[in-house]
């Protein structure tokens, strides 16, 4: 055999591996988290869904990709809902910057509609969407660290981006007589936005916290006094009246730790399927 044949060799053999090492690693990443999971579910006798985005560095270019609540995660996460025995809980891991007011929306109500109990467990942080989302839990089982954030509606525009809904009712209001037809049509959708955002919130926590109560939270949460990326903290939270406990299994340490090695699935949900028994099996 000639140099040039090993030389050959050599390049097959690197090449594949190259190819095929992230998907071995990745395999081996998503076992390790299924056992977890298993292990939770096991454990703590509910049923564990995650819904966890981080932005990853896909491929060896190293191309920044931004992940988020979108409608392929609430069909995920809906359908694992759907699959829930209903005497038995609910516990969704959430880990996001928030997403699509539609997505988290739907979650939320469904996770509320369940009749079992329903916890949402917070490691690190759970803003806009993924706060909306919390609101639907009896529990909220919050690290001390871990945060979650406002819910006013951002409104997606082609010329200008994202701008904050608060933002774009009180720049029409100042601007009165003399607002551009556009900036009043901004504001009208903007409104509308909000107001859709604080009725689910009412829905959310009526029967925990009464109508009043309720309705003075989601025009807080949604006004805008604060920034749409301020940090409520655990402390805060409990202030506001929400549910929240610092009381973190281990074992979501360990899960979270699986999510650091870069992601080729398209969705955040993970869940272990569920097979209802039937009689004669």
């Amino acid at each position: 055999m000639t140099l040039a044949d090993i030389a050959s060799i050599l390049f097959w053999f690197v090449f594949f591996l190259l190819i095929f090492s992230p998907t071995t690693s990745q395999a081996r990443i998503r076992a390790a988290r299924a056992r977890i999971l298993a292990s939770l579910e096991s454990k703590m006798k509910m049923r564990f869904i995650t819904l966890i985005h981080r932005q990853e560095r896909v491929g060896i270019f190293g191309i920044p990709v931004y992940r988020y609540i979108d409608i392929d995660d609430s069909e995920e996460v809906l359908r694992a809902i759907r699959e829930t025995p209903k005497d038995m809980g609910i516990a969704i891991i959430l880990h996001t910057p928030g997403g699509l007011v539609l997505a988290a929306s739907q979650i939320a109500l469904a996770l509320k509609r369940h009749p079992g109990k329903k916890v949402v467990i917070i490691p690190h942080y759970a803003m806009s969407g993924g706060t909306l989302i919390s609101l639907a839990a009896d529990e909220i089982w919050m690290d001390r660290n871990a945060v979650l954030g406002p819910i006013d509606p951002q409104i997606q525009f082609q010329q200008y981006g994202s701008l904050p809904a608060p933002s774009i009712i009180k720049l029409a209001k100042m601007k009165g007589e003399r607002a551009e037809d556009i900036t009043l049509i901004m504001a009208d959708i903007a409104e509308k936005a909000t107001k859709g955002v604080q009725e689910i919130v009412v829905e959310l926590l009526r029967d925990k916290m009464g109508e009043e109560r309720a309705r003075e939270l989601a025009d807080l949460l949604t006004r805008g006094d604060w920034t749409h990326d301020h940090p409520i903290t655990f402390e805060e939270a409990k202030k506001l009246g929400l549910p929240v406990k610092d009381e973190i299994p281990e074992e979501i340490y360990d899960l979270m730790a699986l999510y650091k090695a870069p992601l080729m699935q398209r969705s955040g949900v993970e869940y272990i399927p569920y097979t209802p028994q039937r009689s004669g099996r």
